[in-house]
């Protein structure tokens, strides 16, 4: 499987870990899940990350799960989540799914990060650990993890150290960090791949600031891989279109607390999982809250019908 570059571009979708009802890891779920993706247009995918309720699986089930999503794939890119408290796990996570053929690691930093140069020690650390050879995704995700990384440091981080080719950009708000790594690359800095998170709200603004694709996980990926093209070929107006038919749903995932309950429910709708269910701790959707999702993507449904109507 090749390494991913960076030049990696398109939609690689953030997938869930399918639990049965019981918390076990569903592994006829792994594989349906992983079809339903590829099938609806993903370029590849990123699993063991925070949606991937990472931090509730053992070291094992995270191999396990490496393992069979592999398989699966076939062909397909799979970055693995490798973040954790320390360098250890994840030094040792890391050469397991590289050995097993995944095209690259991603990482977040830790909380406990506060200054510019304990970022950017953090980061050397990890590429020491890890090695040179293997290609990372720094994952700036400050509303979860705390931790603020500027446009400078980033530029810092990547200028140090040619292995982490990839952003994986969540910062909120974010469009200028978009543009001002583009503008330092086009003064000369190598370039990164630049692929956005945060449900997808933000996707035709940051494809228009320079962004490469998403990597996210929407449970409607054909949309963010529609909006990807059409933005590509410069029909800005047709992906704000398209995507202004999903936008409902994807504000209704936001609530905190509620987004993955909400994710995983759509998922088992549409048949890729076999259950909504979510390894304890989680949260879960009462009846008046699927009520509203239900509705939600009827209107959604409906919207899509009437732009086919148009084209």
């Amino acid at each position: 499987m090749a390494h991913i570059t960076t030049d990696t571009s398109g939609v690689y979708v953030i997938a869930c870990t399918p639990f049965t009802d019981t918390g076990a890891v569903d592994t006829g779920s792994i594989d349906s899940m992983v079809d339903f993706y590829y099938e609806k247009g993903a370029d590849g995918l990123t699993i063991l990350g925070m949606m991937g309720e990472a931090p509730k699986l053992t070291q094992a089930e995270s191999i396990e799960i490496t393992r069979q999503t592999l398989k699966r794939s076939g062909d397909k890119p799979v970055i693995v989540g490798v973040s954790a408290p320390g360098l250890a796990a994840i030094g040792e996570l890391t050469k397991a799914v590289m050995d097993m053929g995944a095209a690259g690691v991603m990482v977040a930093p830790p909380s406990s990060l506060r200054t510019d140069e304990q970022i950017i020690g953090y980061y050397r650390n990890v590429v020491e650990t890890v090695g040179t050879d293997v290609p990372i995704v720094l994952q700036d995700f400050p509303l979860v993890t705390g931790v603020q990384i500027s446009s400078k440091t980033l530029g810092v981080i990547f200028e140090a150290h040619d292995n982490i080719v990839m952003l994986k950009h969540e910062d909120w708000p974010g469009l200028q960090k978009i543009t001002d790594l583009r503008e330092a690359e086009a003064k000369g800095r190598r370039r990164v791949s630049i692929l956005c998170g945060n449900a997808g709200v933000f996707l035709p603004e940051e494809m228009q600031r320079g962004a490469d694709g998403a990597m996210t996980g929407f449970a409607y990926p054909e949309m963010m891989v529609e909006v990807c093209r059409l933005a590509n070929a410069n029909r800005h107006d047709d992906a704000q279109d398209l995507f202004d038919a999903y936008l409902p749903l994807m504000r209704y995932e936001q609530q905190p607390g509620l987004g993955l309950a909400i994710r995983k429910y759509v998922l088992a709708k549409r048949g890729a999982i076999a259950s909504a269910a979510q390894r304890r701790p989680g949260a879960s959707l009462n009846a008046r809250a699927i009520a509203e999702v239900e509705r939600l993507i009827l209107r959604q449904t409906a919207k899509l019908e009437a732009l086919k109507q148009t084209v």
